[in-house]
C-alpha cells in the first residue's frame, strides 16, 4: 500500500464520525419531520421506526399514514436518498477498511505511535533512498535507537526484512505533526537527507522551530545550496559528491588507510568503530585508570577533547576536566558499557 493509502487511526475516527454524525442528522430530521406531516398523530417511536425502515430499504409498511398528503411522500423520497446514501458510503468504507487492511495498518500505526513516545535521546532519519540507507544501517549496527520516516511505504517495507525491530513513520518529514510524531521533541539529532535540498532545507527549518536544541544534520547535493541550509537551522551540512571525491583522492593516495577503515566497518565480529563519549563533570580531577583500559580490552582510547583543545593518545595520568570528551575505538557493547558506567 502507498503512503498516500495508509491512514492513521485517527483519520479513520474523523471519517466514521462525519458519517456517523451524518446518519443521525437524517434520522433527527426523519423523525422529526414524519411527527410533522402526521401532526402529532404518531409517536416519536412510530416516526423514528418510519425512519429507519424508508433509509434502510426494508419497507414493511407505512407506521405514518401518507396516502392523503403529496409532501409526506416527496419528504419521504428525499429522506431515502439521503439515507441509503449515507448507509451505503458508511459500508463502502468499513469493507474497504477491512478488505484492504487498512484497519489492521492503523492499530498497527497507532502501537508504533505509541512506542516512538516512549523513545528519548533518538535520532530521526528522514528519507531512505541513498544516503539515508547507509545512515540508518550504521545506527542500527551501532544499537541507537532511531525512528525512520520517509513517504513511501514501499521504501520503508524494504528495510523492514533486514531491520525488522526498527521505528517507522509514513509520512511528510516537512510537516510539523509528521516530526512530531517521529518523536522531535525528545530526540537527539535528526537527519534530513531526503534527495531534495528543497526538502531538506524546510525539514531543517521545522525541526529547529520545534526543538531548537536538536542537533540537525542535512544532505545537500548542490554546493549552491549549502549556505542556504546552514542559514535555515542545519548544525551541520554534508556534501555526497565532496566526500565522494575525497573518498576517491584518499582511495589513490592512501590505500592502506581507507583499506583499514572499510575492514574497520565491514567486520561483524569485531564492529568496531571510533565512537566519542562525554565525561560527565563530576569525574573531573580523577585520572584515567589502568583497570578501565583493562576492562575493556577491545577499546582503544585515541585522543581527549577539552572544549577547542586536542590531546592525542594521553597517559595515564591525565586527569580529566570539565567539558571533556573521549574519541575511541571501540565496540558497540564496549561503548554502552563505558557510558553507563560514567553515568
Amino acid at each position: 500500500m502507498s503512503a498516500k493509502g495508509l491512514l492513521s487511526l485517527s483519520q479513520i475516527y474523523r471519517k466514521f464520525i462525519w458519517t456517523g454524525l451524518a446518519l443521525m442528522a437524517v434520522l433527527l430530521a426523519g423523525t422529526i419531520g414524519y411527527r410533522i406531516i402526521s401532526r402529532g398523530n404518531s409517536t416519536l417511536i412510530d416516526c423514528l421506526y418510519m425512519t429507519l425502515t424508508t433509509i434502510t430499504t426494508i419497507g414493511f409498511g407505512e407506521i405514518v399514514d401518507l396516502s392523503d398528503t403529496a409532501t409526506g411522500r416527496i419528504f419521504t423520497m428525499f429522506l431515502a436518498l439521503c439515507g441509503i446514501g449515507i448507509i451505503t458510503y458508511t459500508l463502502s468504507n468499513l469493507t474497504a477498511f477491512i478488505v484492504e487492511g487498512s484497519l489492521n495498518e492503523a492499530f498497527l500505526r497507532r502501537k508504533m505511535e505509541k512506542l516512538i513516545r516512549k523513545l528519548s535521546d533518538h535520532f530521526i532519519v528522514c528519507g531512505i533512498d541513498g544516503v539515508g540507507h547507509y545512515i540508518i544501517n550504521e545506527l542500527y549496527e551501532t544499537k541507537r535507537l532511531h525512528v525512520i520516516v520517509d513517504t513511501s511505504r514501499q521504501n520503508i517495507e524494504k528495510f523492514l526484512h533486514d531491520y525488522h525491530e526498527d521505528f517507522f513513520i509514513v509520512g511528510d518529514a516537512t510537516d510539523n505533526d509528521t516530526l512530531l510524531e517521529a518523536g522531535i521533541m525528545n530526540a537527539s539529532g535528526l537527519f534530513a537527507v531526503t534527495g531534495d535540498d528543497n526538502n531538506n532545507l524546510v525539514i531543517s527549518i521545522t525541526a529547529k522551530q520545534l526543538n531548537p536544541s536538536v542537533k540537525v544534520i542535512a544532505c545537500c547535493y548542490d554546493l549552491k545550496n549549502m549556505d542556504k541550509i546552514k542559514k535555515a537551522g542545519a548544525d551541520a551540512v554534508i556534501s555526497p559528491t565532496f566526500i565522494g571525491g575525497l573518498r576517491m583522492a584518499s582511495e589513490m593516495i592512501r590505500p592502506a588507510v581507507v583499506s583499514f577503515l572499510d575492514i574497520m566497518l565491514r567486520d561483524k565480529k569485531k564492529n568496531l568503530r571510533i565512537e566519542e563519549i562525554a565525561v560527565p563533570d563530576s569525574y573531573s580531577g580523577q585520572p584515567l585508570s589502568v583497570k578501565k583500559k583493562k576492562k575493556y580490552p577491545d577499546t582503544l582510547l585515541l585522543a581527549v577533547k577539552i572544549k577547542n583543545e586536542w590531546i592525542f593518545n594521553p597517559s595515564r595520568q591525565h586527569v580529566f576536566t570539565p567539558g571533556t570528551t573521549l574519541i575511541m575505538m571501540t565496540t558497540p557493547e564496549d561503548r554502552e558499557a563505558i557510558e553507563r558506567q560514567l553515568r
